[in-house]
């Protein structure tokens, strides 16, 4: 994974020290780490997220990709970040997250009428990204918000500090339409730059968890999403639900 952000190590081990430092928050700047020459990570003791355990690896970037973990290779000169008694692994992966949601100054989960302006929610948003990225996430998952896509964009864009953010940017479900308006909103949330779309198939488990979306519903959905190279992730909690959904040929079911 690329790295994001620039720190100190010496920072570093004084406020996360019985703590793996992900590769994310290596000591290295936006211009070294995509410049052309390599630039290398060393520490105590280096995970390369196989299983095994290299100590006092080196871990090698090259145009912000990791290219080498093990031995320093012969003949490199380039910059060398020693991050001392620390752990390095890859950058985690958080596969179920909402982060643009976040507790407001009542104390309670922000709604779209409890007062807050749009800049407070921004602000929100991109503290929790901020979070995320120092507790190690490098990838984070967050299926459901249409303010997503600016979070998202802002931080490919190097604008702000967070993990590469993969969104549905919205939800579908048995209101959204027949099988053809849903093909069609498949597909417009393509064009808006979604990358994986959501779909509640079931209720709530608190109601239950029964299938709401027809089997028709579902393989439409689902069958485009396929179409144009989208994976279907569907909310489902009771088992005829789960069933309908592996039938229809959607990819991953959250929830059960």
């Amino acid at each position: 994974d690329s790295l994001l952000l620039r720190f100190s190590s010496r920072i570093m081990r004084r406020t996360l020290p019985a703590f793996a430092l992900a590769l994310s928050l290596a000591v290295v700047s936006f211009g070294e780490v995509f410049a052309q020459s390599p630039v290398a990570i060393t520490a105590h003791r280096v995970l390369d997220g196989t299983g095994r355990s290299f100590p006092n690896a080196f871990v090698i970037i090259e145009r912000g990709r990791i290219t080498s973990v093990g031995a320093r290779p012969a003949g490199f000169t380039g910059p060398v970040y020693d991050l001392g008694e620390a752990t390095v692994l890859p950058g985690l992966v958080d596969v179920h997250s909402h982060v643009v949601w976040y507790i407001n100054s009542k104390g309670k989960l922000h709604t779209s009428d409890d007062g807050d302006t749009p800049a407070i929610s921004a602000l929100a948003a991109a503290a929790n990204a901020y979070a995320t990225l120092l507790s190690g996430v490098t990838t984070l998952h967050s299926p459901g918000s249409p303010e997503d896509k600016e979070l998202r964009d802002a931080i490919a864009r190097g604008e702000l500090p967070g993990p590469r953010i993969l969104t549905s940017l919205g939800s579908l479900n048995e209101r959204s339409g027949t099988p053809d308006e849903l093909r069609q909103r498949v597909r417009d949330f393509k064009a808006r730059g979604a990358d994986v779309i959501k779909i509640f198939a079931s209720r709530s488990i608190r109601d239950g968890g029964g299938q709401t979306m027809t089997d028709d519903q579902l393989r439409a959905a689902c069958g485009e999403a396929k179409s144009v190279g989208l994976r279907a992730l569907v909310h489902a909690h009771a088992a005829e639900a789960m069933k309908a959904a592996g039938l229809a040929g959607c990819d991953q079911v959250e929830h059960r």
